[in-house]
């Protein structure tokens, strides 16, 4: 059968821009190896046809031990990277291939090759880039791999989480990207105007629009599984994912491409509104 995903657009209010223009993202996460048409053709022009100021990525578009993975990964990004700027913190998968002796050189050339055709890779780093006259700092969390023991990891400290990214001092918007979403509470009392998490793969069988049974880490009924949480000012966004490892199932619980769109303030409408699904050419309410 063939593989599908959904676009799904989100709105972010916020009275940082500047000059009062909209900014768009793309957020793609969970590929784990998954191809959409030739070339990633599918995937590419549903990337493009929203026109995204950049493209942010937050691991596993790869799976660990399976290096062909890497070639179906970088063949998207570096056709993204030709035409914007594209944002990569890695997953667990990623992670694992780093440290793992086998397969390590092959994942540093994975990197190199796509550092070179300007993916810009995030290691517990920042950057930031304007887009629209608005100053966007994009950070990439990078755990150690401890954080993603199944089932049980460690807690997850604001103070250990400051020693890792430091704090978003700088002005200007805020996007953290933070694969594993199990961490939730502490990313949002960080200070990030936006969270973007995936690794849950939606909760494999989905209930509704925040809730589903397991992920990777064989959690029941996790939190912060899949869909819009909410903190204050900051907002979190948990993707369903592209592609399905581990538990290769999905019940309930398209895989989805995600679009984030910066609006001014002003414009807003109803916060309660998440967006738009769009699958197959049809729009309609969440």
């Amino acid at each position: 059968m063939k593989k599908t995903f959904r676009t799904r657009t989100y709105e972010i209010h916020t009275d940082k821009l500047k000059n009062g223009h909209k900014v768009r993202f793309a957020f793609l996460t969970d590929l784990h190896g998954l191809i959409y048409g030739n070339n990633h053709q599918e995937l590419y022009d549903a990337v493009l046809k929203h026109d995204p100021a950049a493209v942010l990525v937050a691991g596993d578009m790869i799976v660990n031990r399976k290096t062909e993975t890497l070639q179906a990964a970088a063949v998207l990004l570096s056709r993204l990277s030709e035409k914007i700027p594209v944002f990569y913190t890695l997953g667990n998968h990623e992670y694992k291939m780093l440290l793992n002796p086998e397969v390590r050189q092959e994942y540093l050339n994975y990197e190199r090759l796509l550092t070179s055709a300007g993916v810009c890779f995030l290691h517990n780093e920042r950057i930031s880039s304007n887009f629209c006259g608005t100053d966007f700092i994009f950070h990439g969390l990078e755990l150690p791999i401890e954080y993603y023991h199944k089932p049980n990891s460690p807690k997850l400290s604001l103070t250990e989480l400051e020693e890792l990214l430091g704090t978003p001092f700088m002005s200007g918007i805020h996007i953290l990207l933070a694969h594993n979403p199990k961490y939730g509470n502490t990313y949002l009392s960080w200070g990030a105007d936006l969270v973007l998490s995936g690794h849950y793969h939606g909760g494999i069988l989905r209930f509704g629009e925040n809730h589903g049974l397991t992920c990777p880490q064989y959690l029941l009924f996790p939190p912060y599984c899949c869909g819009r949480f909410q903190s204050g000012k900051s907002t979190m966004l948990v993707s369903a994912g592209l592609g399905e490892h581990t538990i290769p199932i999905r019940l309930h619980n398209p895989r989805e491409l995600l679009v984030i769109e910066f609006c001014p303030s002003a414009h807003k409408e109803d916060s309660h509104k998440t967006g738009r699904k769009t699958a197959n050419g049809n729009i309609g309410k969440n």
